[in-house]
């Protein structure tokens, strides 16, 4: 594991869909007025009579996608994810999801992260309103390497609607180029007994940060990086749970119905032990530099380390 320098998981997405575009005639993009801000560009430069630009219509743009796909094609719709996956949410239930229609949808600048635009463009709630949807894989992966290989296999091994979460801001860049990237099986980063921290997408590189921290204080932390949250890896998240006798769920989304409240979901019907999440503690967001906000609502290493002791200590009582 080796950090390559930062890079927004964004161009991963770009480069993804690029790579994929190459063997598959039938890939074809759609925007909504943008395209260089959520990595699409990557993708326009050399395919440019495969992509479409509604305009800000992102309705439309999700039943003009539907259209496409009962056509055969496969599209990929993206913007920003407060646009993509919740201002769409009805046509993504319907045309898509009860259809079990295959097109991707790219949500971009999802999380705190996104810093200055504020709340109205900070994506915190976007896993919570997909997860309960029938019928859609949600991919949320940990750098732009992952996210490139998750894209690619995205487009050409699910059959179905595909949600794809990745932000703005540059972030490490380190799982291997030849890593093993199973739709649906988590990875384990850094192998612990003492605790386990169970993290998507930024959230992944703090915990690994925050477990290196933690060894040095004599805890072994157990690091396992869920890209897709769903379906979930329900048998690594037993695993963790039987061996480690505590977990830590981390990502840039609200606590509430993501991937804490997925964990937690399998935990209570299988092993019920001390949790503790660490998210969007349940308001909205405000404009300011991306680590600051991290920062200040808890969704960084410092954060993971208070919640693993906190964690570790319940796991004793």
């Amino acid at each position: 594991m080796q950090n390559r320098g930062k890079i927004s998981t964004k161009v991963g997405f770009g480069k993804g869909l690029k790579n994929a575009a190459y063997s598959n005639e039938n890939l074809i993009v759609l925007g909504s007025d943008i395209t260089t801000s959520v990595g699409v560009n990557i993708f326009v430069e050399k395919f440019p009579d495969r992509f479409y630009s509604l305009g800000i219509a992102e309705q439309n743009t999700v039943g003009v996608a539907a259209g496409m796909a009962l056509s055969g094609l496969i599209p990929v719709f993206s913007t920003y994810a407060v646009f993509s996956s919740m201002r769409t949410l009805d046509q993504i239930r319907i045309s898509l999801c009860y259809n079990n229609l295959n097109v991707i949808i790219g949500g971009a600048h999802a999380g705190i992260s996104v810093g200055p635009d504020g709340a109205t463009h900070q994506a915190l709630e976007d896993i919570a309103a997909l997860r309960a949807l029938p019928n859609i894989t949600i991919i949320s992966a940990c750098d732009a390497t992952q996210t490139e290989i998750a894209t690619m296999k995205a487009i050409s091994e699910i059959n179905g609607p595909v949600y794809i979460r990745f932000g703005r801001e540059p972030i490490p860049d380190f799982t291997s180029k030849n890593q093993k990237f199973e739709i649906g099986k988590a990875q384990i980063i850094l192998n612990g007994g003492d605790v386990a921290i169970i993290a998507t997408g930024s959230l992944v590189w703090e915990s690994i940060t925050a477990a290196n921290y933690l060894e040095k204080k004599g805890i072994k932390a157990r690091v396992l990086n869920i890209h897709t949250i769903k379906p979930l890896d329900i048998e690594s998240i037993i695993k963790a749970a039987n061996e480690c006798g505590a977990l830590v769920t981390a990502e840039e989304h609200q606590i509430t119905g993501g991937l804490g409240s997925a964990v937690a979901e399998v935990v209570v019907k299988n092993n019920p032990i001390p949790i503790e999440m660490v998210g969007m503690p349940d308001c909205f967001g405000e404009s300011g530099e991306a680590n600051e906000l991290m920062e200040k609502y808890k969704m960084n290493s410092n954060a993971i380390v208070d919640a693993v002791i906190k964690v570790i200590e319940r796991k004793k009582l």
